[in-house]
């Protein structure tokens, strides 16, 4: 069966910590979130199907700046193409980064979240092999607090048990205080989950 979404380009644009090194020109932002180490970099090197657009690291905290990759999309019933921006955002939770340093990313990564008119939907990562941690549960209530539409994304879902996985989502919703939340269980090793996710992509850009 033909996928509905296929990617047609995946490249680097630009890293930033403040405003003024935003791409210059406006597109549609989908955000990725999470805590460190969650697999954000392996998931979008599997969304996008680019070895290494995404530099993946084994030391958590790696990611220091907020960056952002132009993304293009062929969608089976139009006949152009869609662009946006696939927008990293620095893992949250890292307890071994100094004080100052975790002030400095909170400032400018709230900083891109209230001031970008862009942004079509957040992506939050949560490990599937745990319950959301209070980093996670705190960052989900501040994105709906501040009317970001949130949409959690169970990360690593290879490394549980079929059997326990829809108990682990159930985990995740209940934590988070949303039974009825949509979550999207996602494997970068299988490609598990990619192609729904790049249907959300798509229905939030044609909206």
């Amino acid at each position: 069966m033909a996928e509905r979404v296929i990617v047609t380009k995946g490249m680097y644009v630009a890293s930033a910590v403040c405003r003024e090194q935003y791409p210059a020109e406006p597109k549609p932002e989908i955000v990725f979130i999470g805590r460190s180490n969650v697999g954000k970099s392996s998931l979008i090197n599997s969304l996008t199907r680019t070895h290494n657009l995404a530099r993946v690291s084994s030391q958590p905290g790696k990611t220091q700046t907020i960056n952002f990759y132009d993304v293009g999309l062929k969608i089976a019933e139009e006949e152009g193409r869609r662009e946006f921006y696939l927008v990293d955002l620095p893992g949250y939770g890292y307890a071994k980064i100094g004080k100052s340093q975790r002030e400095i990313w909170q400032r400018f990564i709230r900083e891109y979240l209230l001031s970008s008119s862009a942004i079509r939907f957040v992506c939050q990562l949560i490990d599937a092999r745990h319950a959301p941690m209070d980093s996670d549960i705190e960052m989900f209530r501040w994105l709906v607090a501040h009317d970001l539409p949130v949409l959690p994304v169970a990360t690593k879902v290879d490394k549980v048990r079929k059997t326990a996985l829809e108990k682990q989502l159930t985990a995740i919703k209940r934590s988070l205080g949303v039974p009825d939340l949509d979550v999207l269980p996602y494997s970068s090793l299988k490609n598990e989950g990619r192609s729904e996710l790049l249907d959300v992509i798509a229905s939030a850009l044609v909206q």
